[in-house]
């Protein structure tokens, strides 16, 4: 008798646990690398801005970010020579596998130019430095679905919660219900069959980086 093909497994992916950062100099100009976590564009912007603000005599600031999973790019030169600053910060991202991350290379012209090759050089070099020091872990891809549901179905609806698969982050009670589930992809499936089961349908398919791990 056949049956529907299994899931594939999700890879849990590469985050940042923490903050980095790094300093190299090159031909008296000071390249200050930091590395933070940004689960989502919007955090990723809040966090560039601060580092542009603090940072208000810097001659560059150059960015790189990948979010989510597969991730989405993000790469700029910030007034740089095309593809010298942005783009090799975003190859050392890569190369570490890591997603859910801001790279932010802060460049203070010392005077010499570097030319291109040696810009993209350095820019890479400073990433990779502040690399070394970054602590990281490792996440599962979830999706949050939203539910809205009688009160006789709650107890019901509660016992297909099993964290960390299919977690509660938040509940509010008015009419009806509305209940708002973290859920492994991996999951997703299962547990929208069960739901349908009871006569209910999830709404909303907002990624979110849930499930962090720690260890390299």
């Amino acid at each position: 008798m056949s049956g529907a093909p299994a899931q594939e497994p999700v890879t849990p992916y590469r985050v940042p646990a923490g903050v980095a950062e790094a300093e190299i100099r090159e031909k008296s100009s000071r390249f200050l690398a930091i590395l933070t976590p940004a689960p989502d564009e919007e955090t990723a912007k809040t966090a560039l801005a601060e580092i542009e603000r603090r940072h208000p005599d810097a001659s560059h600031c150059c960015f790189a970010w990948r979010l989510g999973q597969p991730p989405r790019e993000r790469s700029s030169d910030a007034g740089e020579p095309a593809g010298t600053a942005g783009m090799p910060m975003l190859q050392v991202l890569r190369g570490a596998e890591l997603s859910d991350v801001l790279a932010v290379v802060v460049r203070w012209f010392g005077g010499t130019k570097l030319g291109k090759g040696g810009l993209a050089r350095a820019y890479a070099a400073a990433a990779r430095e502040a690399l070394a020091g970054l602590p990281v872990a490792r996440r599962v891809p979830t999706v949050r679905r939203t539910l809205e549901l009688p009160y006789d179905l709650l107890g019901a609806v509660k016992r297909l919660v099993h964290p960390p698969a299919v977690e509660l982050v938040d509940e509010s009670y008015g009419e009806q219900v509305r209940l708002v589930l973290q859920v492994h992809t991996e999951r997703l499936e299962e547990l929208e069959a069960a739901l349908a089961n009871l006569g209910l349908a999830t709404c909303s398919r907002d990624h979110a980086g849930n499930g962090a791990r720690s260890g390299a």
